[in-house]
């Protein structure tokens, strides 16, 4: 199974902000801060947010892909 199965199967095709930051471990507010820096990270995080009214969502398919990409485990050492 892969990182974007499981992740749709727990979430469904949208986070929210909260979810998110509960799956990277971070406090919602600490995560908020985090993307608004100007890093790889952040930018890879940020393509895959969608607004809708008022309220923040990223997509799933898009975080599962930035989270794969930016896996220390596919780096050589």
């Amino acid at each position: 199974m892969s990182i974007e199965d499981m992740l749709l199967q727990r979430y469904g095709p949208l986070l929210s902000l909260p979810q998110l930051a509960t799956l990277l471990d971070r406090s919602a507010d600490g995560l908020r801060v985090s993307l608004k820096t100007q890093s790889e990270w952040a930018a890879s995080i940020n393509s895959a947010r969608l607004k809708i009214g008022g309220r923040v969502y990223f997509r799933t398919d898009k975080i599962a892909a930035a989270l794969t990409d930016l896996s220390p485990c596919d780096q050589k050492v």
